[in-house]
């Protein structure tokens, strides 16, 4: 049997999330409480279930306190089991609500939307360390849908998962990276009108860039550093390990550094590479 755990905070998109791997042929069950799901792991598979989606947060009351122990046990028991955990950052959740018009699981009485999300944080804290974090701040729904089809498609036994993730800083920083390198300083191809509705994908914008000694000085600046550390993270016994790359608007100079760091680190480890402001067409995915 194949688990996919979903929790984070509400409205970040565990929704999507759920709709997308059911879609997939998982059979999905949302809002467990977490002193269930070892239960339910046992009746799907005496079902006969191969592929199951759970998804647990904030709406299970305490229970969800309990979920770092049950994902432990879970692995304990040699099941094949991933766990993502979805983030955003307060104003987005703020605007989300305000323009569905959702009620949020704490906002009872007289405690606000942001108190809420702030005592939900709190409550939540530490469980993006358990495994997959995914900051859906900027992500349009399909881009999302995307980033989970490539989380499943990885086989969470063979270890560390390094990801490339290209952003703008105009944007903010994302809440999943682990390592953030800021390539601001170096030139940019938006100024070259020729290069400005190009991105780091395409030939011209890489034969700019490649042809300045700065650009590749710094690229393999960052490589030595990940390369250097790691290892470090390899014996943490971490699944992922999300490095940030950002330009201003995420669309030149962020991009050709990830997809080259990509490419130099796919013989050390299982990469994937993400570009937070394109859309799916711009960035080469499906």
């Amino acid at each position: 049997m194949h688990i996919v755990i979903i929790s984070g905070l509400s409205g970040s998109g565990k929704s999507i999330a759920l709709n997308m791997l059911e879609d997939t042929a998982y059979y999905c069950v949302d809002n467990l409480p977490s002193q269930l799901l070892q239960q339910l792991v046992d009746h799907l598979a005496q079902q006969g279930y191969t592929k199951v989606a759970v998804a647990i947060d904030i709406r299970g009351g305490e229970s969800i306190a309990m979920l770092p122990q049950q994902l432990a046990e879970l692995r304990a028991n040699e099941l094949e089991m991933q766990f993502l955990f979805l983030d955003t950052k307060t104003e987005t959740l703020l605007k989300r609500y305000s323009e569905t018009r959702r009620r949020h699981p704490l906002a009872r009485g007289r405690r606000t939307v942001t108190e809420a999300i702030a005592e939900e944080r709190v409550r939540l804290e530490g469980l993006a360390e358990l495994g997959h974090h995914i900051d859906t701040s900027d992500l349009k729904p399909n881009a999302l849908r995307e980033w989970i089809r490539q989380f499943i498609s990885i086989d969470a036994a063979q270890g560390l998962t390094l990801i490339f993730e290209s952003f703008g800083f105009k944007h903010g920083v994302p809440l999943d990276a682990e390592l953030v390198f800021d390539v601001r300083c170096l030139p940019n191809p938006h100024y070259d009108l020729s290069l400005r509705p190009q991105t780091g994908h395409d030939a011209p914008v890489i034969a700019f860039l490649e042809a300045e000694p700065e650009v590749r000085r710094m690229r393999d600046d960052i490589a030595r550093f990940v390369a250097t550390w790691l290892p470090c993270y390899v014996r943490d016994n971490r699944n992922y390990l999300t490095v940030g790359i950002g330009c201003t608007g995420g669309q030149h100079r962020s991009v050709y550094f990830a997809e080259w760091l990509g490419r130099e680190f796919r013989q050390q480890a299982r990469v994937l590479v993400r570009h937070r402001e394109l859309t799916p067409a711009l960035s080469g995915q499906p």
